[in-house]
């Protein structure tokens, strides 16, 4: 019933932005005209930018001149479109947050659902893509074999098809960026704080203006593995079991050379199986030290407890947003 609903929150918009001076403006207008269409009369608007060459930085500012609910946060260096996402979360000041990209393939219309499902006591409400206009026969295969790999060995439940476009109460929030990890995975953070949940399905559309900022297919894998290393430890223990497994298979394949040499059995000089049984253990043996490399990595960016961001300059936020940034930038 309508009485047992939430108020209309005020509403925080995160959007991280890298060369996107052709979507900037639309951005903002869109929002706007979306949150004034749901009611919500209370939000800002927080672009998170990486050091822009096109002048991405110089549109935000002109058009937070006239509206000041329109605030920029620019880095020293590129720090990338995760770290830039947590940064603009640990901005916020208002009842929820919504984290939208700037190339509008996420559509600012779906925002009036996710409001509605906060209102009806969601905590987390996330956009799930039922079609994927645009993309590759090649980007949607990896893609699914992603979120399916994901699915089945996290220790989250990552819902499938699903970016980081979503609705996060005050709480949820809070408890993100207080996490402090230097990977943020948003899509596996989000549920690991837990809270209730639901998600609203689209179709997601073609990017409106410009072009990707990185190559779709290796971006995509390599989020892919930042999900599996940050949220599973079935690469190592899939390690252990192939070692033993093969130390099992090297034992036997030992006793039936050893077998057929008592018995007489002439073999070849330079033996092929030799060599094949060589190549494969080595190649074995470089991707578990490649796996575990990678987990000793994530260790290493962790204990040197560098900033996770620097901000150069900001325009429009508040005294209490900016202390925030800069005390969780440690964290």
């Amino acid at each position: 019933m309508e009485s047992q609903l939430r108020p209309i929150p005020s509403i925080s918009i995160v959007v991280p932005a890298y060369n996107e001076i052709d979507n900037v403006g639309n951005v903002c207008t869109r929002v706007s005209n979306v949150l004034a269409d749901t009611g919500v009369t209370d939000w800002e608007l927080i672009f998170a930018v990486d050091p822009s060459t096109d002048g991405t930085e110089d549109a935000i500012r002109r058009i937070a001149a006239d509206e000041p609910r329109i605030k920029l946060i620019r880095f020293s260096r590129k720090v990338g479109q995760p770290a830039a996402t947590i940064a603009g979360m640990a901005a916020t000041t208002r009842d929820a947050c919504v984290v939208i990209d700037c190339d509008l393939q996420d559509p600012p219309e779906l925002i009036t659902d996710l409001v509605q499902g906060y209102r009806e006591g969601y905590d987390v409400v996330y956009a799930q893509r039922r079609t994927r206009e645009g993309e590759t026969a090649m980007k949607r295969a990896v893609a699914s074999l992603g979120y399916t790999v994901i699915g089945k060995i996290s220790e989250v439940d990552i819902p499938k098809n699903t970016g980081d476009f979503r609705l996060m109460s005050r709480r949820v929030v809070d408890e993100v960026v207080a996490l402090g990890e230097s990977h943020g995975f948003l899509k596996g953070l989000v549920p690991y704080v837990g809270f209730p949940t639901t998600g609203v399905q689209y179709d997601r559309a073609a990017r409106e203006a410009g072009a990707s900022k990185y190559n779709r297919f290796w971006g995509s894998l390599l989020i892919g593995l930042n999900g599996v290393i940050g949220f599973s430890r079935y690469p190592l223990q899939l390690i252990s079991i192939t070692g033993l497994i093969l130390a099992v298979l090297a034992i036997v394949v030992a006793i039936v050379y050893a077998v057929l040499k008592l018995a007489g059995v002439d073999f070849p000089a330079g033996n092929v199986t030799i060599v094949v049984v060589v190549s494969f253990f080595s190649g074995v043996q470089l991707l578990s030290i490649g796996i575990m490399g990678e987990y000793v990595g994530r260790i290493y960016d962790e204990v040197k407890r560098r900033p996770k961001w620097i901000v150069e300059s900001q325009t429009g936020l508040s005294r209490e947003a900016v202390e925030k940034l800069d005390e969780l930038r440690w964290r």
